[in-house]
């Protein structure tokens, strides 16, 4: 897979002064190896020795596509940084694998997941996912790092035990939306309790429902894969759900069905988060 050179980084090669669109890749200060104005590091990650910033660009929201080493694709939206760093002049070039390993090091540190070794880190810190693209001038004398901080949603609402139930009477299954996992894990994350709580409320107040548990995956990735992925997923619920709430394992069945049963185009991010979803289904 080849490297992805932001439109900024090409025009600078280019020469070009300015960008229509807002990014300011030079200013007063840069030339003499000075930051531009009110350019800043992101507080998560510093800079390399004798680099100084000649671009800066901060967005309150956008999106930017990010790529792991099998060339999946993310779309990541949040708040969004751009910021060029170029050599001063005289010092010595670490060079592309130098400036890329420190990179990769200085994230591993503080717990965070390389998706890419030529640039793609994501770091999970508080109530938020910082997603870091990295890319680096082919000689090493310069780098731009593209930062976007996702904030993870909360669960603001939380699933009846009733209305679950009411479902499944009537449609023999329900989607729940409130149990989640990282991009490509099957392991439950912590803000999914209410949910899982919600469904073993409704299994105790019927003692006789046996359920299906169902994943579901959009189309992301291979499918083979993602059946797979959907099948551990489930798995783990069925095992949160025993372990935790103490419902009785014969009562529930993991299985995945990938992204065979959309519920909606996977062409759009919104149809893709639809699809991603377990159903409870009511054994016959």
């Amino acid at each position: 897979m080849t490297e992805r050179p932001s439109l900024a980084m090409g025009l600078k090669a280019l020469g070009l002064v300015s960008l229509v669109l807002g990014f300011a890749l030079f200013a007063p200060g840069a030339a003499l190896g000075q930051d531009i104005e009110g350019a800043k590091d992101h507080p998560l990650v510093s800079r390399l020795q004798d680099f100084y910033i000649s671009e800066y660009e901060e967005f309150e929201f956008d999106e930017h596509m990010f790529y792991d080493a099998s060339d999946k694709e993310y779309v990541i939206r949040g708040h969004k940084w751009v910021i060029g760093y170029d050599l001063k002049e005289g010092a010595a070039v670490p060079g592309q694998v130098k400036i890329r390993q420190n990179y990769i090091n200085a994230i591993r540190k503080i717990g965070g997941e390389i998706l890419y070794e030529q640039g793609t880190m994501r770091v999970v810190r508080d109530d938020k996912e910082v997603w870091i693209d990295l890319w680096v001038a082919g000689n090493g004398d310069g780098y731009q790092l593209t930062i976007v901080e996702k904030t993870i949603m909360k669960q603001e609402v939380v699933a009846d035990p009733k209305a679950l139930a009411g479902d499944i009477r009537e449609k023999g299954k329900v989607a729940v939306y409130g149990i989640y996992f990282d991009t490509d894990s099957a392991v439950i994350k912590p803000e999914s309790e209410p949910t899982l709580k919600a469904i073993s409320d409704m299994l105790k107040a019927d003692g006789a429902l046996k359920l299906y548990v169902v994943g579901h995956t959009d189309w992301v990735g291979k499918l083979d894969h993602n059946m797979d992925l959907s099948g551990k997923r489930a798995q783990s619920v069925v095992e949160a759900l025993v372990s935790k709430h103490g419902i009785a394992a014969g009562r529930l069945v993991a299985k995945g069905a990938g992204p065979l049963a959309p519920v909606a185009a996977n062409t759009t991010e919104e149809g893709r988060k639809l699809n991603r979803r377990v159903e409870l289904v009511a054994m016959q």
